[in-house]
């Protein structure tokens, strides 16, 4: 197939782990940046819903979607065997994204209308856009993906609402709901991609799936997800269930990541980001047990699971995705793996530190966020060229 001018003369917009990869990591040290600034005093910015409900919102809905877009888009045609969105319909897609972070950070002003439907109808369209190419060659077991991103969708049309009537419970509800969808797409793609890598890197056999562990793992976190919504409903049977499935779903995911280990994955910083990144699936989820049932604050719990998390679990991938999909040997780069045990520190600090030393907090907050915005300015460091530029072996994407 003869490649389009804008292929040609922009090699950004060939697949969409390019742009999404790029443009969510340079806006999540921006944010970062600004919401430090904030929180020693500096008002860079006056967003649309204030900065305290700006600040989640845009790690969840700006830098968590563009990266899970990014991904599954790219994903999809090795799935598939389908080209993946590119040229001008990827331009659109990422131009869309971009304009509502500049909206939603400056555009206090404008109609709220205007900026939620420009923010809102991103995961949707990826989701259009995933489902034709899944639904092209019936291949049904990647369709669960669709669902997620429109839910996901939907937690961000409830935050707009919560900000639109200043309800300060839903936008936390939102939020959280959010977080647990994001901890679902790393608990599926994890799954899939962690003892795969794993088995390729080391050239050992991945170990063999046992159905009902698998059930458990991801029944486990989508009933936590199930009560969480309906206990924010006002549902109180499902509010005393919450700490039994916290706990089920934080067991199941431990034991899950155990079957995977192998020794030599320490010697390999883009496998050990990845194992160490999905501990904190669990170790969250055990936390906001704790913290639920104990009529806490569920911060501490939050940021394990999206610094621990979503944030080194998606640099790990990133570091890795880009180098493969851009025909580059897969390894990693000097600095990755320092900037890999930033964040798994940056994660520590803020989720389990702050439990034991929460006076502590003002310090650790700043500490954190300069160590998520140092890992992710080595990554673009080193990955704005492969990204932004054509594959060395001349083929497509």
């Amino acid at each position: 197939m003869k490649e389009t001018t804008l292929l040609r003369r922009l090699p950004l917009m060939r697949l969409a782990f390019r742009p999404f990869f790029l443009l969510g990591a340079v806006f999540s040290v921006l944010a970062l940046l600004a919401w430090l600034a904030f929180w020693h005093g500096n008002l860079w910015l006056s967003p649309y819903g204030g900065m305290f409900w700006w600040h989640p919102h845009e790690m969840l809905f700006g830098f968590g979607s563009a990266i899970i877009v990014g991904f599954l888009l790219t994903a999809v045609q090795n799935w598939t065997g389908r080209p993946g969105l590119s040229g001008w319909p990827l331009a659109g897609l990422a131009a869309l994204w971009l304009l509502a972070r500049v909206l939603l950070a400056y555009g206090d002003s404008l109609p709220a209308t205007l900026l939620i439907t420009l923010d809102v109808a991103f995961l949707p369209l990826a989701a259009l856009a995933m489902a034709r190419r899944v639904v092209a060659v019936r291949m049904w077991r990647n369709l669960a993906f669709v669902p997620l991103l429109l839910a996901l969708a939907c937690a961000n049309g409830f935050m707009h609402l919560g900000a639109q009537q200043g309800d300060g419970t839903l936008m936390r509800e939102a939020s959280h709901s959010a977080m647990l969808l994001i901890v679902l797409v790393m608990t599926l793609l994890g799954g899939r991609v962690i003892p795969f890598f794993t088995s390729r890197k080391l050239g050992i056999e991945q170990p063999v799936r046992l159905r009902p562990l698998e059930a458990a793992s991801l029944g486990g976190v989508v009933a936590v997800l199930a009560l969480q919504i309906l206990a924010a409903a006002g549902l109180g049977p499902a509010h005393a269930l919450l700490v039994p499935a916290l706990l089920v779903a934080a067991t199941a995911n431990a034991w899950r990541l155990s079957r995977w280990y192998h020794v030599r994955i320490l010697r390999e910083p883009l496998l050990w980001g990845l194992h160490a990144s999905y501990a904190f699936i669990p170790l969250g989820l055990f936390m906001w047990a704790v913290e639920h049932a104990g009529g806490q604050r569920i911060e501490t719990a939050l940021h394990a699971l999206a610094i621990g998390g979503m944030g080194t679990m998606m640099l790990s991938m990133m570091s890795r995705v880009s180098l493969g999909h851009t025909g580059r040997i897969i390894r990693t780069l000097p600095g990755i793996g320092i900037a890999l045990g930033l964040m798994l520190f940056a994660a520590l600090m803020r989720s389990a530190w702050l439990w034991l030393y929460p006076q502590t907090s003002h310090w650790v907050y700043s500490l954190t966020i300069i160590a998520w915005c140092l890992s992710y300015l080595a990554f673009i460091l080193y990955y704005v060229i492969p990204l932004t530029s054509a594959r060395p072996d001349g083929k497509a994407g």
